[in-house]
């Protein structure tokens, strides 16, 4: 089966990227545009971002995760660290992390080198988790072949039982990331597809040198 779809056109007209109005700091940039998707009516989930890693077999491969902190070192999200991701990240710590808000005709990539978070950290966030998504973490082997759902459910029931409303401790096997960016790049929409593009990128002395890219 065949489908053309070199017809799909939409015109980018909301807002435009000027160089002169934005900061030097690109986490002063990021937090201004996510403070304006929380606030947007069009996103349902602005913390919502892709992660793209190389596998340990050589292929990338990308998925979504939910951001859940940011400050000026980076980014932080949380996650098996035996999961395919985990595994990645093991072996490769170089990642892409992308954000898309198409309500607002905006993106962002930002490439960084990932790092496990101190276990007091992951302790915290777990411990601020709903009990079940506590216990969901603890019996789900992320990203290894099980027999069935029903599966899953059953020792999810099980560990229930087992706990009595008492909260699990955080396993050593899951926990967060930070990512710590080197380079940040603002997307912005605009009609002819003559997009605006700046990307920040950290030099040798940690300063940030900012850039306007070709659409």
């Amino acid at each position: 089966m065949k489908q053309d779809l070199s017809d799909f056109r939409k015109s980018y007209e909301k807002f435009a990227l000027n160089d002169a109005d934005l900061s030097e700091n690109p986490i002063e940039v990021f937090r201004e545009w996510f403070d304006a998707a929380v606030n947007n009516d069009t996103v349902d989930e602005a913390n919502a971002m892709s992660v793209s890693t190389i596998g340990v077999d050589g292929f990338p491969k990308t998925r979504v995760v939910l951001l859940k902190r940011y400050t000026e070192e980076g980014f932080i999200f949380y996650t098996n660290y035996e999961s395919e991701k985990g595994k990645a990240i093991e072996n490769n710590p170089h990642v892409c992390l992308s954000f898309f808000w198409p309500g607002m005709e905006r993106q962002i990539i930002i490439k960084g080198k990932a790092e496990k978070i101190a276990p007091n950290m992951s302790d915290g966030y777990f411990e601020s988790r709903p009990i079940l998504s506590q216990i969901s973490a603890i019996v789900s082997p992320q990203s290894s072949v099980v027999p069935s759902r029903e599966y899953l459910e059953e020792a999810q029931k099980d560990l229930e039982i087992e706990l009595k409303g008492k909260y699990p401790e955080r396993p050593a096997y899951w926990g967060g990331y930070l990512i710590r960016p080197q380079s940040i790049e603002f997307w912005q929409g605009r009609p002819n597809r003559l997009h605006d593009r700046i990307r920040y990128t950290l030099n040798q002395d940690y300063d940030w040198v900012m850039e306007r890219l070709a659409p």
